[in-house]
């Protein structure tokens, strides 16, 4: 269909009721009206009862007798389950447009941002799990003769699962699909920013597949409400994506209740190592600033912090401004707009803030103010910002802001500059830029972080771990080494001799 119709669609999507989905029901919110907002315009889209507590207990419990009940972990085959994740990921190819407008009204992302970076990748997401469900293998141990021992991969059960605002059907879809395909049972909680495109694809999959009650719920509630849902005895594992000091509080929780397995996918401060040597400098320089600015920064692994060495210091900076000051922010749903709103006015002020905090601290070059002009007067805009010359000490090196504001540090030496990326207690990702084989291997190896881009910032695929060390989380989403955390390992012991 056309934008104009699918967008006509959408008015009157958003108009209907918004309900929680649990055991298999669609049921009104039992907590207080909330407001999705539109961030471009300061507009309510739409108005949901929020779930409250005992919703949150009843979800639980109706996934936790969903998965004693063996009806999806063993009753239903691998290749049914696999039949299922390719449904939805069919599902979600037929209505791509419909959920990228439903992800770009309350998050402020562009819409060419959401066709072509996030819906797309959920069915691809779907699809690459499908293919797992008959994959993922135990083993056998070498013990001593006269026995035999085997391990097998069982699910861990009941899954809470705790997406953020940023890239709302993308997070949901990285934890939904390895859940299903290893056997378990979800509660999905959406942020209450921008729950409409997992609203949206519950109603098609409700629609279009014959479930197990429990199987599948969903929950759009509010922080304390989540927080109750990490203590319940009857949720298993816990996978949430979002703040370092929200994953503090998840890990007191699971140790204060049932001791529930936590991956957590936390906060970055990512550096982007740029030498002089740099092959193509203008291309590594238009790539970098793409993804760091792309989605209005609002990234865990961006590279907020570019350190240069300082015989290209100058000209990087010259090139990083003129850049900046050329972005044209506007509706995302605009094709001329290459940057929407921050996703929420609570957002928007932590970001401002830090800027003010910045100009004490360093160079403001480009940018650090809001952009109001013209249609973006009730918007949540934020011009692209770049401070220069910025100590590694600074705040605003230090702390993640999660917006479009950059850290620009001169360096002299391979050293200095890995003293730098180190020193802070983030560790999702870190890009190097050079032509010397040796230096990129041995920044590659010396690197804290959990993810090394080389020559090309922000590489990603389904096959290759996504996470971080130190404060940016445990474990990893993505590839194989995701289903071990959906999964237990049990050991079997047969004495023949």
């Amino acid at each position: 269909m056309t934008l104009e119709a699918d967008l006509s669609w959408a008015k009157t999507w958003l108009k209907a009721e918004k309900k929680q989905y649990i055991n298999g029901q669609w049921v009104a919110g039992a907590g207080q009206a909330w407001d999705v907002k539109n961030p471009a315009t300061g507009e309510t889209l739409s108005t949901i009862a929020l779930a409250d507590a005992g919703q949150a207990d009843a979800a639980a419990a109706a996934a936790h007798r969903c998965h004693q009940s063996d009806v999806w972990s063993r009753k239903t085959t691998r290749k049914q389950r696999a039949d299922v994740l390719n449904t939805i990921a069919r599902l979600i190819r037929e209505n791509t447009q419909k959920l990228a407008i439903l992800e770009s009204l309350p998050n402020g992302k562009l819409l060419s941002e959401a066709m072509v970076d996030d819906i797309p990748t959920c069915a691809e997401i779907f699809e690459y799990y499908a293919g797992w469900t008959d994959k993922f293998y135990g083993e056998v141990s070498p013990v001593e003769d006269g026995f035999l021992n085997f391990t097998n991969k069982e699910p861990v059960g009941v899954c809470a699962l705790i997406a953020p605002w940023n890239f709302p059907l993308y997070q949901a879809s990285l934890k939904i699909a390895p859940a299903l395909a290893m056997g378990n049972t979800v509660v999905m909680k959406p942020s209450e920013y921008t729950p409409l495109a997992t609203q949206f694809l519950f109603e098609l999959i409700d629609r279009e597949l014959d479930l197990p009650a429990g199987l599948l719920n969903l929950l759009v509630c509010d922080g304390p409400v989540a927080n109750h849902l990490t203590v319940s005895r009857d949720v298993h594992k816990v996978s949430f994506t979002g703040s370092t000091n929200v994953g503090r509080q998840i890990v007191q929780n699971s140790g204060q209740s049932n001791l529930k397995a936590v991956t957590l996918e936390l906060g970055g401060k990512s550096p982007c190592i740029i030498f002089d040597d740099t092959p193509d400098l203008d291309a590594a320089i238009d790539r970098a600033f793409t993804v760091m600015f792309s989605h209005k920064g609002e990234k865990c692994s961006e590279p907020t912090r570019f350190l240069i060495q300082k015989g290209s210091y100058d000209y990087v900076m010259s090139r990083l401004i003129e850049k900046a000051e050329a972005v044209r922010c506007g509706d995302p749903l605009s094709a001329d707009a290459q940057q929407g709103p921050q996703c929420n006015a609570a957002q928007f002020k932590r970001i401002m803030d830090y800027i003010e905090i910045g100009k004490g601290e360093a160079e403001l070059v480009a940018g650090g103010h809001a952009d109001q002009q013209g249609d973006n007067a009730n918007g949540l805009f934020i011009r692209p910002t770049i401070f220069a010359n910025v100590p590694g000490s600074a705040r605003i090196a230090q702390e993640e802001i999660f917006g479009p504001v950059l850290s620009c540090t001169p360096f002299d030496t391979a050293e200095e500059a890995l003293t730098l990326a180190n020193d802070t207690t983030y560790g999702l990702a870190a890009g190097v830029y050079t032509a010397n084989i040796n230096v990129a291997h041995q920044m590659a190896d010396r690197l804290d972080a959990g993810m090394i881009f080389v020559n090309r910032y922000g590489c990603y695929g389904l096959s290759s771990p996504f996470g971080g060390f130190k404060e940016s989380g445990w474990g990893k989403e993505m590839a194989i080494h995701s289903l071990s955390s959906y999964t237990k390992t049990k050991g079997v012991w047969i004495a023949y001799g």
